[in-house]
């Protein structure tokens, strides 16, 4: 244990250099479960931006010889930045030494996904968060072997994605909830219990409270948040 947390203040030293939303406890989410794959193993990541994800993904399977699939359309336009964000993600990627180990595939993901025939180890979905595009990432784990990982970000957050979640994984007989860093979901492709079910219910609660928190953001009504427990310009992540 006293390696991997060594190795992960590593990763997180460089990673929490490149701009992004990823916490400390979900990036150590993602290099545990990435790290614990079998040697070769590749990892897809849907939704890479400037790459901070990517590195963390990159670095732990870096010893197994493994690599990431990295889907990102990288759209023109104020919010995604298009071309410059697609540079700032190879600039930061060949700054980590690891372009190497990262195949980048610039597309939609709902565009690759009904002719994709390759196999992969663990997915993490941190694309378009709306309920119509998790909808059919989630169809991804369909290539993955039994009891690989599934990680979702902004989940119990977002309206979208926990919709997804209540609509296609409370009631899956394939994909089981474990747990979350925030806002960073861990599933797994493997039949759920019954109390693997009511974990997910157990999440509402937090989900409603993130809704609020929203509101009163838009509102302009941060000192009420702060009320909630949220002392940020920015919405729960």
């Amino acid at each position: 244990m006293a390696s991997a947390d060594a190795d992960f203040e590593t990763v997180w030293a460089i990673a929490d250099t490149i701009p992004g939303w990823l916490k400390p406890g979900q990036a150590r989410l993602l290099f545990d479960h990435a790290r614990a794959l079998a040697p070769g193993s590749r990892v897809l990541e849907i939704g890479s931006h400037q790459g901070r994800s990517t590195v963390v993904l990159a670095k732990a399977l870096e010893p197994l010889g493994g690599s990431v699939i990295a889907v990102d359309p990288f759209v023109e336009g104020k919010l995604f930045g298009g071309t410059p964000t697609r540079t700032k993600f190879e600039t930061h990627l060949a700054q980590a030494q690891v372009a190497d180990l990262v195949d980048l595939r610039a597309d939609y993901s709902t565009k690759l996904r009904p002719t994709w025939s390759e196999g992969f180890d663990m997915l993490y979905i941190d694309g378009k968060h709306d309920y119509w595009t998790l909808s059919d990432d989630l169809k991804w784990a369909e290539h993955l072997p039994a009891g690989g990982p599934i990680v979702i970000h902004d989940c119990f957050s977002s309206i979208g994605v926990t919709l997804g979640i209540l609509v296609h994984v409370l009631f899956s007989s394939e994909i089981r909830y474990e747990r979350r860093s925030d806002s960073q979901a861990l599933f797994f492709r493997s039949k759920p219990s019954a109390r693997d079910r009511l974990r997910i219910l157990g999440e509402m609660p937090w989900w409603i409270r993130n809704v609020f928190v929203k509101v009163l953001l838009r509102f302009r009504l941060r000192p009420v948040a702060r009320l909630f427990g949220h002392d940020s310009p920015y919405d729960p992540y």
